[in-house]
């Protein structure tokens, strides 16, 4: 193990197994990181088109005449502009759907304030320690993904990972860079793929209860050479397996340095406990649902509480949050009115005061005290909470789905057309921009005394 502290300045990606969870992080300021994502769009700063007007009025002696150059400058650059938008590629058409719209029927100031603005609750960890990486880093990782991404095996996805979050399992894996990686719900193996995209020679452990193979008989699946599979008639349970015991046989015996990575709509709290128990430190949770989605009980939910920030609900159907859910769900596909949200008794938390499990077949009732002591227990084993933001903003993507009220800021932001397309986000198609559930990835420890 090496004795540093994380380091928020770092570009090249190595390995996170070898930094002891008591070390620090600083992230950069978010004046820099703006600085950093606008230099693609301006190098310099460009005079105003009236001084450029009218030093062209100048130079044909009409300055004489205020009026008449006033007139003349401003027809020009009434000109200019038309011209500009005939003709140039950077103009975006935005739908009905744009943030712009959005803004303006909400009574919101701008994009900035779109995302976020029902709030985005993050659980808190012990010592208030982030990730090292920057958004410049995940920018970067977007570039180097798409192409690789174009490759894929399987080009439709359905009911499994889009692009947001397989970019997110591949730019975690490559910058943790692990001894060994378990994934728990393989599905066609496209998460298989992913993970073996960033790291090619590392071995990988698969619960999954049925074989990819399987899948190859219908349509296209990916089955990995380098990969132990525990499927089929050979599944074991994530909380079943002797964990011990399997990675000896792989050579393991330091537990943290190896990667969870759950895509099984199990309980999460349920399998933040297995993992703890087995000694693991660094998981990812594909599908961190929001409070009132989904078919399993996730971090997101758990830690929607009023004493953190953005968390907590009001069930009063003439409260400013019901009135601002019930617009959203005119523009938004997975939109959650406050109906939808609270259950029986003005119950929130959860999905309508329920702990489902197991995809929603195993739903058990559960009583906010619980679900209070439920967010207090992960804070105290909680290391590292980041969520993957958006790729890109819906207006770039065309993305109905997900609220961006309840989502953090996307990594290429609504109006950055040059970014989006020099990453080459625009060569693909918009459906896969449609699965994005706040994954989420943790490192964790046994509670301090």
């Amino acid at each position: 193990m090496l004795d540093r502290a994380f380091s928020a300045r770092r570009t090249q990606p190595h390995s996170l197994f070898d930094v002891p969870t008591s070390s620090a992080v600083s992230d950069v300021s978010p004046d820099a990181e703006s600085a950093d994502l606008l230099a693609d769009e301006s190098k310099t700063k460009k005079p105003h088109l009236y001084v450029l007007a009218s030093n062209y009025m100048s130079g044909l002696g009409l300055v004489k005449s205020p009026c008449l150059c006033l007139s003349l400058c401003l027809l020009l650059i009434v000109f200019i502009l038309f011209s500009l938008m005939l003709n140039s590629r950077s103009f975006v058409c935005l739908s009905s759907y744009d943030p712009i719209s959005r803004a303006s029927f909400f009574g919101l100031d701008g994009l900035d304030s779109d995302f976020g603005s029902l709030g985005v609750p993050w659980c808190r960890s012990k010592q208030g320690k982030t990730v090292e990486w920057t958004s410049k880093d995940l920018v970067k990782g977007l570039e180097e993904f798409v192409p690789i991404y174009e490759t894929r095996p399987i080009k439709n996805n359905m009911h499994g990972m889009g692009f947001d979050h397989s970019f997110g399992l591949w730019f975690i894996v490559q910058w943790l860079r692990p001894d060994i990686m378990i994934e728990s719900g393989a599905f066609k193996g496209h998460s298989t793929w992913v993970m073996r995209q960033a790291m090619p020679d590392t071995p990988i452990i698969s619960l999954t209860p049925r074989h990819p193979e399987k899948y190859l008989k219908k349509g296209p699946a990916y089955v990995d050479e380098n990969c132990t599979y525990f499927a089929g008639k050979d599944f074991v349970d994530f909380g079943s397996v002797d964990w011990e015991r399997v990675l000896k046989k792989h050579g393991i015996s330091d537990f943290s340095k190896v990667l969870v990575f759950f895509d099984d709509h199990q309980n999460e709290l349920k399998r933040l406990k297995q993992a703890l128990k087995a000694g693991f430190n660094h998981l990812i949770f594909e599908d961190n649902y929001d409070t009132g989605t989904g078919d399993h009980y996730s971090l997101r939910q758990i830690c929607d509480q009023f004493y953190i920030r953005g968390g907590g609900h009001s069930c009063f159907k003439d409260s400013d949050e019901a009135r601002i859910r019930s617009k959203r769900k005119k523009f938004w596909e997975k939109a959650v009115d406050i109906d939808e949200l609270c259950g029986p008794h003005e119950a929130w938390w959860g999905v309508r005061g329920e702990l489902r499990d197991n995809f929603n077949h195993n739903n058990t009732p559960i009583s906010y005290g619980e679900h209070f002591q439920n967010s207090r227990f992960v804070e105290s084993i909680l290391d590292v909470y980041w969520e993957l933001p958006p790729a890109a903003g819906p207006s770039l993507i065309h993305q109905t789905r997900y609220d961006p009220a309840r989502a953090p800021t996307p990594i290429v932001e609504d109006g950055r057309y040059r970014m989006f397309k020099r990453l080459g986000l625009d060569r693909l198609e918009r459906s896969v921009f449609n699965g994005y559930t706040q994954m989420v990835y943790l490192q964790i420890s046994k509670p301090e005394t």
